[in-house]
């Protein structure tokens, strides 16, 4: 189930973001199929990262026939769906019973340590978001981290936490910089 918390950095989206454009576009290109709601919403979340109420409220009224409460039920049954903007990655915490045995709680305590956030937060940086989670399937490997979708087993030490989140850094920064490197030769 999705959940309203208190994130670091959530803005307003204007209503002239040109994301809602690009949303309308998509809302005509589907509105004669039946149950739209889910793939609109989907959508949204894909353009803005997130499904705050002001975006539920746009959709509810280019929809005519769906309410904002309608939406909101949605949002907030399917833990696919996120309230709150998030960071660049999601990091999950098992805490079900084996990862929790063999030590998740130290994990979890770490990482808020390191990222400086609580349970539900983004990170100052905008990097993270650190969810606890109740099982991730992977109890023979406890105890278990994800982040995004890549599995980290057996964390028996903490002292591991800082390599793994540099490892994610590192990406973003080789991103940025291929990024920069497309746009130079686009100009020249």
């Amino acid at each position: 189930m999705a959940k309203e918390v208190k994130g670091k950095d959530n803005e307003c989206i204007k209503p002239n973001d040109p994301r809602y454009k690009e949303l309308k576009a998509y809302i005509d290109s589907v509105r004669d199929q039946e149950g739209i709601n889910i793939m609109v919403l989907q959508e949204a979340q894909r353009l803005f990262g997130y499904v705050p109420l002001e975006v539920q409220k746009w959709i509810s009224l280019e929809l005519d026939f769906v309410s904002v409460g309608e939406l909101y039920g949605i949002t907030t049954f399917y833990s696919q769906f996120n309230l709150t903007k998030q960071g660049k990655h999601k990091i999950s915490v098992c805490l079900g019973t084996a990862c929790y045995v063999k030590g998740a709680q130290a994990i979890l305590e770490a990482l808020q340590q390191h990222l400086d956030v609580e349970v539900g937060e983004i990170s100052e940086d905008g990097m993270f978001t650190l969810e606890a989670t109740r099982c991730l399937g992977c109890c023979s490997l406890a105890p278990v981290m994800m982040i995004d979708d890549d599995v980290y087993a057996k964390l028996y030490d903490t002292k591991q936490i800082p390599e793994i989140l540099d490892k994610y850094y590192l990406e973003t920064e080789l991103e940025e910089g291929m990024e920069e490197e497309l746009e130079s030769e686009v100009r020249a």
